[in-house]
């Protein structure tokens, strides 16, 4: 009984494609992570860069020399949608299809299992729709008995580039073949040239308008064959793809008779044969045009490159070979083991020493066919062809500089695509994925003359290939115009012709193979700050991402904890607003347009830094007060001399009009208005307009020159600022004065109207918006805002129901960073949930036309759900709890205030996340901005404290939803683990570096070689690494060949005698040279010891010192219990006690906490549960799991004075194992019961046992803990209550982060009815079905009891309120109790980990 939420979504992206998706003029790259869909455009946005003036050099700038800035577009990329799906995406296609809703082409998805869905963007909607689903799973197509299922093959999609047909390679050799429709596609098939006359243009329109009434598919029926129905020679395929410039679709495939083998090269060297066949789809059959035998056995990959090279590169490990249309074929080897691999006739660039397994290529431009290659180092290279009229005669490659960007990328590509305009995005499952410009380093006028020559050149080569073309054209397409530059002569291109940058980066936390829980870091590095105290009690996960040069350690936090800048204590305070004004303008002087400044004052760095900060106080005495602050460089100081009037009472809101040289401040009863240095200009009472009766102000939102107002009567105020900053009460029409309004918002648009809008929601739940200063009429109204539904649609009447929500407040405002910003409708219940509605238009308008046009809100699937029990105190209370905050940190965000201060902050790349803020006790946050607090707030804290703060450095939160911060290590992470004592982490790594053989090496024979292109053997370290400054501070390398297999933190006793017990560091390794080598390792164990700090680094005032070690001979595979024994020697010696033999390969060790037992994981043959005594030492094997598993990592899960296990496979699935030796099943516990198993979709890394953060006595001592306590403390069995509550936090080589939590008997029976009553109700991505995907049938069946999707079940909160209610309904749940069970699943079960 237990449920699996995915914490953080993939972040590796596997596959990506361009096309315009959205719009028949867009530009979108769709990325696929696993099991995740976005949809971005790109925008180009203008950065200011430093650089040195001419003659300056870069990196030897000294002071005083000149510097320039100059403006360099960049380009970003705009989240418009993302998708989550049930299934694991293999490939993406673009296909060109008729009458497609958004008049843009189709995105054609091929799954793990033989599937393939085609799908489009729905503008109505802003989202996906479906198309068709193709399936081609079946039984009948899977082969021989003993082949493996479909899903364990690489399946993959490959598209005809005039969208002509799709195919999909799956199983062994299998191919789907379907057909898409083309326009006059029947025309065509009744044609006949001799007989017929052609169609007039009148006649072909109504042929084709009847075509597509006809037709309402855009394909035609799909139809699978075997390869070996091609062609018998086409027994092992290794790669195909279409290829361009052929009038009938045509796709080239590289295969073998006997599968290549590098063990068996002498036997099957150049044994790979590459055809190309053209498809006769009506007919079903085949036709092939040329064949090329005896290629090099290494070639892996077929890829078509269109004009002006044409035909096909075929891409080996040690080479390139080109093969052109009419077979001829040209060829480089980059390394040389190409001349020893093959005999194949190709240039000699060995000296380069490429690698080419894993690489990405993608064309830079149509003029020279110049060809990007990215290694899997991340290194760059650029292959070129040597044109000679329509055949290539060469090619040859170099390698980028890293002068020039050939160094940007640091692990291998998993894909990349053009964008257009010099721009390439390469996406990477070990590295961030990134948007990759080039330019060119050569001269303008060089480039102008050059093109002007080829120009000339091919005006005779135009002539002379002019009757040749006759001869091609109906096999090549000759309807179409080439490019004249495919005839020209091209040669090799210069290495520095090109020069690279990073435009923008999607960050990947893969393949996350190590993590660790530990303190979360102090803000304030080694000082007496109160902050760094706070922040020490919260805990922070770190997590290994990246391979080789993008090594990394990613510091992930649940909330957004605050960098201290300075504080100062302000007796009873409550809230506190920032200000910024300026003095008017003397009279004469023109004044700037509202909200700008000019430009002179522009420039200037303090133009907006605020000078006062007011604060609302409560005595002891209850009391209001407000005070004013001036901002000083040192401190907050009161402000004395002016005519603010501290007695006046509390303050509700601050801000400024008149084009910021009115200060207004709001209080309950009045609106006082002052100038830049508050004098006093003006005094607005808050009266009834009837009865003159006093109002007290509710709440407020500014939007210069207007201020809304709502009062404790339900209506509202709108007051208008004119030039002179005098402030009056704009006219209230009869609409605005009959109705009740609960709440409003103003908000300025930034279109070519330049208008000023105003939202209102009413006392019946619809939404109104009007266009200041016209209170008449609104232009838009919304009767349903109040059910929440999916789309909010201006005119649809929702039907009457009482499960209408009950709404508190609106907020419309700009969410994003610098590169993007949008408005938001942002809603708040009278339960504190927050939803948030993004804004579009359908059908969509230009920018002549006004915001509200054919305006529609789209539900954002990112909502707040308020803790009912948090929230008592908060929901008592009346007024706004919905703050925008302009800029912090960059971020256009929203503040929400209540018992769980939150962040709504966006960033382009991602959808809206809201994030709680760490910080005890808030009750009012401002943003700040000063010399010394640049773009940061101020809040005030718990104490009556007044913080300055900043949003933590180098910390990103959009794409994760978790505060993200990534360490640059630029090694592969093999370890992590926190040492508490000494508040540090360890760290193992290792990085590559050269084999060469010594005199002492056994392999003497293999000295001989000579080789450029050496192996690679690792070299690995233990690292200590500080949580304050996240610098390396120590290190401990170890010797060549030697590879760090575990590493662990734990407590272990160090004296027989004294039984002292200390926290070490724990290491285990082994040597890897070969098989045929007698397998060793060393078990290490270090000290972290207090030493004096370097110079000028205070955080090196720690080290590691070897405390023992021992030498493992290879014995067998055994589970081992060591002691640390004391002899009277210098090093204590490390001693076996006890022993247990294991299986083949032991994948995964865990123990459980003060309790001796273990779970032993093997990679072949499932799991064992043991246990270990100590009086007398013994190893005693429990139960058994399966006999048939691959474990790739397992983890114990406590529960309710239940244990059960939780093992991840090879094949994605996790399996809910059990030890009930009283259950008749299970043979007296020899047996683990096999509870239940479940597909994830993600490829394991790490399983983590967590716990609820309640303090025990245990967990703040190591006394009387058993000998290697690692972490956590153990409930007693006999306690009615256990005070620790235990969940499993996985991580998965995707980039995700999953919780799996165990469940109550009634929680789970309400979840597993809300999962079933959901799946027919909700929309699916693709048309796929989640419980079919999450379902594994094993060799028990499908589990007695299955694992709740939480992913499916948070999804309720997609559905509008009526909808809801009837599902709740329909499965007896309460709202308070789902609320409850889906807290638990998510982030609220991690406990501590924040």
């Amino acid at each position: 009984m237990q449920c699996y939420t995915e914490l953080i979504p993939p972040t590796a992206v596997e596959h990506s494609v361009v096309l315009p998706f959205t719009s028949p003029k867009a530009s979108n790259l769709v990325v696929a992570k696993t099991s995740l869909l976005q949809i971005f455009e790109l925008k180009n946005v203008t950065e200011l860069t430093t650089r040195p003036a001419d003659g300056a050099q870069d990196n030897n700038t000294v002071e005083g020399s000149l510097s320039t800035q100059r403006s360099e577009s960049r380009t970003k990329l705009v989240l418009v949608s993302e998708h989550a799906v049930s299934g694991v995406i293999t490939s993406l296609a673009c296909i060109s299809i008729q009458n497609s809703k958004s008049g843009g082409n189709a995105l054609l998805v091929s799954f793990q299992d033989a599937k393939l869905s085609l799908l489009e963007w729905d503008p109505e909607h802003y989202g996906l729709s479906t198309i068709s689903v193709h399936y081609y799973e079946g039984e009948d197509l899977q082969g021989a008995p003993w082949t493996p299922p479909t899903g364990q093959y690489h399946n993959y999609l490959k598209a005809d580039p005039s969208s002509r047909c799709a195919t999909l390679k799956f199983g062994a050799r299998h191919l789907a073949i379907l057909p898409f429709r083309q326009p006059g596609d029947d025309l065509a098939e009744d044609f006949d040239p001799d007989i017929d006359e052609p169609p007039t243009k009148d006649k072909t329109a109504a042929a084709l308008a009847e075509e597509a009434e006809e037709h309402k598919t855009p394909y035609s029926s799909s139809f699978v064959l075997p390869l070996t129905a091609l062609d018998p020679a086409l027994v092992h395929p290794i790669h195909l793809a279409f290829l361009h410039e052929y009038r009938e679709p045509t796709f080239g495939i590289i295969s073998s008779l006997k599968e290549p083998s590098s063990a068996l090269l002498e036997e099957r060297k150049d044994v790979v044969n590459y055809n190309v066949y053209t498809l006769d789809l009506d007919q079903r059959a085949s036709t092939t045009l040329l064949s090329v035998s005896s290629l090099p056995s290494d070639i892996f990959e077929v890829v078509p490159l269109p004009l002006p090279v044409g035909g096909a590169l075929l891409v080996g490990s040690n080479e390139f070979v080109h093969v052109d249309q009419a077979g001829n074929t040209s060829a480089v080897a980059v390394n040389d083991f190409a001349r020893q691999s093959s005999a194949f006739p190709m240039a000699d660039q060995s000296d380069l020493s490429l690698k080419l397994e894993g690489c990405a290529l993608e064309q830079l431009g149509a003029d020279n066919g110049d060809t990007l290659i990215v290694l899997r180092s991340g290194e760059l290279a650029i292959l070129s062809f040597k044109i000679d009229g329509r055949s290539v005669s060469g090619l040859s490659v170099h390698k980028v500089s890293p002068d020039l960007g050939g160094a940007l990328f640091g692990a291998r590509p998993s894909c990349i695509a053009n964008l257009g305009r010099g721009k390439l995005f390469v996406g990477s499952e070990e590295d961030d994925s990134v948007v990759l410009g080039w330019s060119f380093k050569a001269p303008q006028l060089a480039r102008k003359r050059s093109h002007a020559q080829m120009l000339e050149e091919d005006v005779d080569v135009d002539f002379d290939e002019e009757d040749l073309e006759d001869l091609d054209d109906d096999l090549y397409g000759g309807g179409s115009t080439a490019p004249k530059q495919q005839m020209s002569s091209a040669g090799p291109t210069s290495p520095t012709y090109y020069l690279f940058k990073i435009h923008d980066t999607l960050t990947n936390l893969g393949p996350a193979s190590a993590v660790a829980i530990g303190k979360a870091s102090a803000q304030g590095t080694y000082s007496e700050d109160e902050n760094a105290n706070e922040a020490s009690a919260y805990q922070e996960l770190l997590v290994s991402a990246g391979r080789g040069q993008a090594g990394a350690v990613t510091i992930l936090n649940r909330t957004v904890g605050p960098k201290s800048v300075r504080d100062q204590t302000i007796a009873g305070a409550r809230d506190l607003w920032s200000v910024y004004a300026r003095a008017s303008a003397p009279k004469g002087m023109p004044q700037p347009a509202n909200g700008q400044l000019d430009a002179e004052a522009a420039l200037s760095s303090d133009s907006n830094y605020a000078r006062f900060v007011i604060v609302s106080k409560r005595s002891q005495d209850d009391v209001e007060e407000s005070i004013v602050l001036k901002v000083t460089e040192t401190s907050l100081e009161e402000m004395q001399d002016s005519d603010f009037e501290s007695d006046a009472g509390a303050t509700i809101d601050v801000g400024t009009l008149a084009r910021g040289t009115r200060i207004v401040q709001i209080l309950k009863g009045e609106v006082r208005s002052y100038n830049h240095d508050f004098g006093l200009e003006q005094i607005l009472p808050i009266l009834d307009e009837s009865s003159d009766a006093e109002l007290k102000v509710v709440s407020t939102s500014f939007a210069d020159p207007y201020l809304f107002i709502r009062r404790d009567d339900s209506g509202i105020m709108i007051l208008k600022a004119d030039e002179r900053g005098e402030i009056d009460e704009l006219d209230k029409a009869e609409f605005i004065s009959k109705n009740k309004w609960v709440s409003g918002s103003l908000y300025r648009t930034t279109d070519s109207n330049d208008s000023t809008l105003l939202y209102l929601l009413g006392a019946d739940g619809g939404l109104k918006i009007f266009d200041l200063p016209d209170l008449s009429v609104p232009i838009y109204s919304v009767a349903s805002l109040s059910y929440l539904p999916t789309v909010l649609v201006p005119g649809e009447a929702p039907r009457r129901s009482a499960a209408r929500e009950q709404l508190a407040e609106v907020l419309v405002a700009d969410l994003g960073d610098v590169p993007s910003k949008s408005p938001h409708l942002i809603v708040r219940t009278s339960w504190d949930d927050v939803i948030i509605y993004k804004p579009y238009h359908f059908p969509a308008t230009d920018s002549r036309q006004t915001f509200t046009s054919n305006l529609r809100w789209r539900k954002l699937d990112q909502p707040l759900i308020a803790n009912w029990a948090d929230s008592d105190d908060f929901l008592a209370e009346e007024g706004s709890r919905l703050q925008y905050l302009a800029d912090i940190g960059g971020y256009s965000a929203v503040f929400i205030k209540g018992a769980t201060p939150s962040l709504i902050i966006k960033e382009a790349s991602s959808i809206p996340r809201i994030l709680e803020v760490r910080a005890p006790g808030i009750q009012g946050l401002t943003s700040f901005h000063t010399a010394r607090c640049e773009r940061g707030f101020a809040y005030v804290g718990q104490g009556d404290k007044l913080y300055e703060a900043q949003l933590p450095p180098q910390t990103k939160y959009g794409q994760t939803g978790w505060a993200t911060r990534k360490l640059q290590i630029q090694e592969d992470v093999l370890g992590l683990s926190f040492h508490e004592k000494q508040q540090v982490y360890a760290l193992g790594s290792s990085k590559p570096t050269d084999f060469t053989l010594s005199e002492a090496d056994p392999y003497k024979e293999y000295g001989r070689e000579d080789s450029e292109t050496r192996p690679k053997v690792d070299q690995c370290s233990l690292k200590l690494l500080d949580p304050n400054t996240w610098t390396i501070v120590d290190e401990y390398p170890l010797v060549p060949f030697e590879t760090i297999m575990s590493m662990q933190t734990m407590v272990l006793e160090t004296s027989e005698a004294t039984h002292d017990r200390r926290e070490l560091v724990v290491i285990g390794t082994t040597f890897v040279r070969g098989e045929d080598l007698a397998t060793r390792g060393r078990i290490y164990i270090f000290d972290v010891v207090d030493v004096v700090p370097e110079l000028g680094r205070p955080e090196t005032n720690k080290n590691l010192k070897l405390f023992a070690q021992e030498e493992v001979q290879g014995a067998g595979q055994k589970i081992m219990v060591r002691g640390i024994k004391e002899d009277g020697l210098l090093t204590p010696t490390i001693l076996p006690v006890a022993f247990l033999d294991a299986q083949c390969y032991t994948s995964v060790l865990k123990n459980l906490p003060h309790t001796g037992y273990c779970l032993i994981g093997d990679a072949l043959k499932g799991v064992w549960f043991a246990g270990y005594t100590e009086e007398p030492y013994r190893m005693v094997l429990f139960g058994k799991g399966r006999s048939h598993m691959e474990t790739i990592t397992a983890e114990f899960l406590p529960n309710d004075k239940q244990l059960h296990f939780a093992i991840a496979d090879a094949d994605s699935n996790l399996h809910i194992l059990q030890f009930d030796p009283d259950h008749p099943k299970s043979l007296s516990g020899q047996r683990l019961l096999h509870k239940s198993t479940f597909h994830t979709g993600h490829f394991p890394s790490t399983m983590t046992l967590v716990s609820s953060p309640t303090p025990t006595p245990q967990s703040n001592t190591t006394n009387g803990l058993p000998n290697g306590t690692v972490d956590h403390p153990m409930p007693d069995v006999n306690e009615a209550s256990p005070p620790h509550k235990y969940s499993i936090l996985l991580s998965t080589q995707s980039g995700s982060l999953a919780h799996l939590t165990p469940l109550s008997e009634p929680a789970y029976r309400r979840l597993g009815a809300l999962q079933t009553a959901l799946t027919p109700v909700l929309e699916h991505t693709a048309g796929l079905n989640p419980r079919a995907h999450r379902a594994v049938e094993t060799e028990q069946g499908l589990g007695s009891r299955g694992v709740v999707d939480g992913g499916l079940v948070r999804r309720i909160w997609e559905l509008g309120s009526q909808r809801r209610a009837e599902v709740l309904g329909r499965c007896g749940i309460e709202g308070w109790e789902i609320r409850e069970d889906l807290g638990v699943c998510g982030n609220g079960g991690l406990g501590g980990l924040l």
